[in-house]
């Protein structure tokens, strides 16, 4: 309840993407905290939107299990070579790779290259995504619709698809949902959408892939601190962002690496088809 501050956070704003080192307070992704044990030792993973926030976090504690990571981010170069620069300096390997993956010739070739450089997958996070805000149903554009279904949903069909022929028995999918999925916000109504199809996707798919012994799982975040924030909210939902929690505060990055940890984890074997809520305390039905 005290380790992290509470808004209000200070005024700021930033262009989309989002950078993480223009954020304050800056995210905490569990660099001096995240301890490992060896639960994901010998895994290869892919992650999407891995260059910051829940992503980087994710990569940073999978490499401390001992799982070599491929990046896929947009265009965040900087971010993404911190990511892997905390990957490598756990004498893991760490492939980078840049590009939209709301095009499945690009989510294609993100497949083919962990297989080429690390061998094959055995873990698949679909964490990218794409949000913006609107305050009128007619300020949301044909193109603005299409993008946030592409980014967000196709992408992660196209990943899958690509990734399953590559994926032994024992492997793991974990696709980042939303507590918008069962909460939506008004104002991410594009984005919401998104999650909820998300949502059904994944409960869908661990029963279609049960028979090839590949689970299939989510994670529902809350209010998080990652560039997305403040780079696609106005300046006051920003300032007072995760106020709305039982916890009075934004959750961080590191606070949602072990639920991506406990479902990659070959112990979890059981598990499949289920959503993972880390909300702060905000019920997720």
């Amino acid at each position: 309840m005290t380790d992290y501050s509470k808004p209000p956070y200070p005024p700021q704003q930033q262009s989309m993407p989002g950078y993480t080192d223009r954020m304050k307070p800056a995210p905490d992704h569990g660099e001096a905290t995240y301890a490992g044990s060896g639960r994901l030792t010998g895994k290869r993973a892919v992650i999407t939107g891995g260059d910051s926030g829940i992503g980087r976090a994710v990569a940073l504690a999978y490499a401390r299990e001992g799982a070599d990571i491929l990046i896929s981010y947009l265009e965040e170069d900087e971010d993404a070579r911190v990511t892997a620069n905390l990957v490598e300096s756990e004498k893991r390997n760490a492939i980078l790779v840049k590009g939209d993956i709301q095009h499945s010739g690009h989510c294609k070739a993100i497949v083919e290259k962990a297989v080429s450089e690390l061998g094959g997958i055995d873990i698949l996070v679909n964490n990218a995504a794409h949000q913006a805000t609107f305050k009128n149903l007619e300020d949301i554009s044909d193109e603005e619709w299409d993008l946030t279904f592409r980014v967000n949903i196709h992408a992660m069909f196209y990943l899958t698809r690509a990734a399953v022929p590559h994926m032994r028995p024992g492997s793991s999918i974990i696709n980042t949902a939303s507590i918008n999925s069962d909460d939506p916000n008004p104002i991410l109504l594009p984005y919401a959408t998104t999650k909820g199809a998300i949502h059904n996707f994944t409960a869908g798919l661990a029963q279609l892939l049960a028979e090839k012994g590949i689970r299939v799982n989510a994670v529902a975040p809350g209010p998080i601190w990652t560039p997305l924030i403040p780079s696609t909210m106005p300046a006051k939902m920003v300032e007072n962002f995760g106020k709305n929690t039982p916890m009075k505060r934004a959750g961080q990055p590191a606070e949602l690496a072990t639920a991506y940890v406990m479902l990659a984890d070959p112990l979890s074997s059981y598990v499949s088809g289920a959503t993972i809520a880390v909300t702060g305390g905000r019920p997720f039905l």
